[in-house]
């Protein structure tokens, strides 16, 4: 027995050698590479992802020896290994030029080819592209994938979901998750929320600013992919907790409505949902339902308004990851990776301004939301084949509560009040199946993926109370709701959309030699179905008396009580709706692809990787009345890229491809939405077109040390059809809508740079510190349709930054034990919205954005304390209307001022959380 405990303690402190064998020059895994202990007969091979582990490794230093057929044999010395923990050592292999130089062996100690692997990563991309390794993130002192993105070259992560790359807005920008498309979380954009993945689950983020055939086909700006990891290296079990304040909401009054225990765990309890039962579209617009009906159906709705003041609580974060591995004597592997998250904040946007056109308001909006996640990956790895079943959900519950007052029309003193509950959730699961086919590095890849997105949104209560201007400091004058008409502004809206998406791939890469060149083809096929189904209803109460007293009466009673169960048995009510079957859609789409990629390396220092993508898409919409849209359209989207090394270290790099930018379900359909955030009723439009985007690149990089980078870039885009958002403005009304431009261009230059500063001083705080920085400069001109006579014959793309900013310093201390870190972010204005024929463009001001994180390792580097401090300056978010043109926000309405459509701050966040590893 104590044989056994000895023997177990002892294989507790050895520790392990892990990492992955790729080809140098294309950064393609090598499988089946053998990787021996130089002097013993202990060895494994690398697996199909090109993965090996060195198991039971006792403390010392080892030599290791890498060799597969058609490479050189390298040998590594140096390699260090302290128990229980794994030393990470990742190798690059050179083909053999001849029979005699494949005898010839490669000899690096372990920091020569920690630093020579680091350059391969970053010089063989077979595109122009930026990312992070899960090495660098653990270094960072980065929480979340959202906290890792913003350390991305180039792109920019706003309200941790929308993505702008090259200062390119959403709608040109996609995002993929373990090699499938991450569905986006809002029912009318492109977001994806990153904030759910913790960042120690992640293997590695790239943000593709070229597109590759095997790539998806829709975006423009950049393509960010992320691979979660599902075979830890070792068993872990780790937590996290975290607070934090904001400066202008935390520990301040925060008026809400009354909160049960479910919606501080993301759900509401069901009582705000339209009841099973409730009268049809149709027999409301009869008016056959009887008193008794009326009455029963009124008293259906939620009707506690009552409002409590109570103090927002710091936003609360909670963590927890586990992770397991098993190894199996024959070599096998299987994996398990589990996460959960949590996370509570209660927020206050207080003097939103809104003045413009007949409106002077002010906004005080307080915001609950709960965001709960789950990960959980799965793996096993046997012989030259790998089995992944990865899965991810997460859960937003958001309860705003919104007071509007101020004047309209000049003459009328408003005040407004909305309650609106939205509730999100996102379940994706992902199979995937990686396999060695034959004794090469020829390999089959498939996946097939399913995910579910719902949009439910209860009970959004919105009711307006006004008063002439003249009687403002009369208190004998009330204000009075308007409630004898019904409008989509003083409804209620309960709307439900559900959203299933399947899509599997299967691909096949094998290398082989085409004109004397070292040749990697990879040809697949694919699908994806995609269905939603939508359905709103605007319903309420109508006030029906002729008794003008007795109006004016209930008009004059505050919203907790106008809608009273004893009013509505009165009768005084009668059920209304507006709108009608148009507000409902049913959509489908079914994309079929194929693609063939060569990439081809021609000598030392030319490398071709070229190919083409054919995409089938077919879109319905449908409510109803009719099929409105059924379009389908057929394209062959070619590209190559193509790489010359004009020295080890640095890159001449060009690009073309054919990309698209497809509308989104609800910019094609029918239905009309008001928005009371942008006093507008938002639009669809099914004429859309598809917009096709043909894209030039071209670059310089050189990298002076691993690690480190300088890069110049030129890019040109053209775009036919694009699709924006403007102000439909030819009816009294003021909508937003979406049409397509006939033309459009984007063109720019782009500064990129990662340097150690050990170059000021190579002692001391300079030499643990690196300063990073993109810069990117764009100009983009607009045609604008000749259907109306738009104010703007020619304007800047819709959501296209003049200039986009970010930089950085990162250092370290204390054996990298203490990390701090600054960012920079600054877009330049944009356009929100198009002008119409009445209205000019609504444009975003620019606003200095600055954050710092700072981290400590503690309990033997086990715990670690973060430090967190999010937009430092605290500047205000503006969208104005440029009146006088002279393209900067004025603040001030007439002699020539502007308008501002909203400004707001949200606060200066500082968070402090405390993790550990067991």
């Amino acid at each position: 027995m104590l044989i056994s405990f000895l023997s177990i303690a002892a294989y507790a402190q050895t520790g392990k050698i892990s990492g992955t064998v790729t080809d140098k020059k294309t950064g393609e895994t090598l499988i089946g590479v053998t990787v021996k202990i130089k002097g013993t007969a202990k060895g494994v091979s690398t697996d199909v992802d090109g993965h090996y582990t060195l198991q039971a490794m006792a403390s010392g230093k080892y030599t290791l020896e890498f060799s597969y057929v058609g490479y050189q044999t390298k040998e590594v010395s140096d390699v260090d290994v302290k128990g229980p923990a794994v030393t990470n050592l990742s190798v690059t292999l050179a083909e053999a030029g001849g029979q005699n130089l494949q005898e010839v062996v490669i000899k690096a100690s372990f920091k020569q080819e920690s630093i020579n692997t680091l350059y391969a990563q970053q010089k063989n991309s077979a595109l122009i592209s930026d990312g992070i390794s899960s090495e660098q993130i653990k270094k960072s002192p980065d929480r979340n994938t959202s906290d890792v993105l913003k350390r991305v070259s180039g792109a920019t992560i706003q309200d941790n979901k929308f993505v702008i790359v090259r200062g390119l807005s959403d709608r040109y920008n996609t995002a993929t998750l373990d090699n499938s498309t991450l569905p986006s979380t809002e029912a009318n954009r492109k977001a994806f929320s990153f904030d759910i993945v913790p960042s120690n689950l992640v293997d590695k983020i790239t943000i593709s600013k070229t597109a590759t055939p095997d790539l998806p086909a829709d975006f423009a700006g950049g393509a960010v992919q992320i691979v979660t990891k599902d075979i830890p290296d070792q068993n872990f079990l780790s937590f996290g907790v975290g607070y934090g304040y904001n400066s202008q909401s935390t520990f301040k009054d925060f008026l809400g409505t009354k909160k049960n225990a479910l919606a501080y765990l993301g759900y509401e309890d069901g009582g705000k949902q339209l009841a099973e039962n409730f009268p049809t579209r149709e027999a409301i617009a009869a008016g056959t339902l009887s008193n008794a009906k009326n009455i029963a159906a009124l008293k259906s709705f939620p009707t506690d308004n009552s409002i409590k003041t109570t103090t927002a609580l710091p936003t609360q974060n909670y963590q927890f990851n586990l992770g397991r591995v098993k190894n199996f004597e024959n070599g096998n592997k299987f994996g398990a990776m589990i996460s959960a998250t949590y996370r509570n904040a209660q927020t206050i946007y207080e003097n939103n301004e809104r003045n413009f056109y007949i409106y002077n308001y002010n906004d005080n909006q307080y915001r609950f939301s709960t965001n709960v996640g789950g990960l959980a990956n799965f793996a096993y790895s046997f012989g030259k084949n790998k089995i992944s079943f990865k899965n991810i959900y997460n859960k937003n519950y958001d309860d705003n509560y919104t007071v509007r007052t101020g004047i309209r029309d000049a003459n009328t003193l408003n005040q407004f009040y909305a309650y609106d509950i939205m509730q999100k959730s996102l379940y994706k699961a992902t199979l995937e199946g990686d396999h060695q086919i034959g004794e090469g590095n020829s390999k089959l890849k498939w996946t097939a993926s399913y995910s579910n997105i719902t949009n439910n949104q209860p009970n959004q209560l919105k009711l307006n109370y006004q008063k002439a201007l003249a009687a403002q400091n009369d208190p004998s004058v009330p204000y009075e709701a308007n409630i004898t008409s019904l409008g989509k502004e003083n409804t209620r809206l309960f709307s439900d959309l559900n959203e299933n998406l399947y899509s599997g791939e299967a691909n096949y890469i094998t290398p082989f030699k085409l004109f004397d060149a070292s040749t990697t083809m990879k040809v697949g096929l694919g699908s994806q179905y995609r269905e939603r189904t939508f359905n709103a209803r605007f319903v309420g109460a109508q006030l029906q008396t002729n008794d003008i007293d007795l109006q004016t009466q209930i008009r004059s009673l505050p919203i907790t009580e106008i809608y009273s169960q004893s009013l509505i048995e009165s009768g005084v009510y009668k059920l209304a709706e507006v709108g009608g079957p148009l507000d409902d859609y049913n959509a489908n789409s079914f994309t079929n692809y194929g693609y063939l990629m060569l990439d081809q390396k021609f000598g030392e220092n030319f490398r071709a990787v070229y190919g083409a993508r054919v995409e089938n898409y077919n879109v319905k919409l449908m409510n109803t009345l009719s099929t409105y849209v059924d379009d389908t359209q057929l394209d062959v989207l070619p590209s190559a890229n193509l790489t010359y090394s004009l020295t080890k270290k640095a890159n001449l790099r060009a690009a073309y491809y054919r990309t698209l930018a497809r509308p989104e379900f609800r910019e094609l359909s029918l239905n009309s939405y008001y928005d009371y955030e942008q006093l507008s009723n938002i639009i669809g439009n099914p004429n859309l077109k598809r917009s096709i985007i043909d894209n030039f690149d071209l670059r310089y990089e050189i990298y002076p040390e691993a690690g480190q980078l300088f890069s110049v870039s030129a890019f040109y885009k053209r775009f036919t059809n694009a699709i924006e958002t403007y102000r439909y403005d030819v009816l009294s009304t003021v909508d937003v809508a979406f049409f397509n431009t006939p033309k459009a261009y984007v063109y720019g230059l782009e500064f990129e740079g990662r340097k150690n500063l050990n170059f000021i001083n190579d002692e001391g705080f300079f030499k643990n510190t690196t300063a990073y920085f993109n810069l990117s400069i764009i100009k983009s001109k607009v045609t604008n349709p000749t259907d109306q006579d738009y104010i703007d014959k020619t304007r800047p793309m819709v959501g296209q930054s003049p200039y986009l900013i970010n930089a950085g310093l990162q250092h370290s201390a204390l054996d990298n034990k203490l990390n701090f870190n600054i960012l920079y972010n600054k877009i330049g204005r944009r356009i929100v919205q198009a002008g119409g024929i009445r209205f000019p463009s609504t444009w975003e001001n620019p606003r200095d954005v600055i954050d710092f994180q700072a981290s400590y390792k503690v309990i033997k580097s086990k715990g670690e304390v973060k430090l967190n401090v999010g937009d430092i300056l605290n500047q205000r978010n503006t969208v104005y209307f440029d009146y006088n043109g002279d393209k900067k926000y004025n603040g001030s309405v007439g002699n020539g001022g502007d308008e501002t459509f909203s400004s707001y701050k949200s606060g200066t966040n500082i968070s402090l959380s405390f993790n550990y590893s067991f």
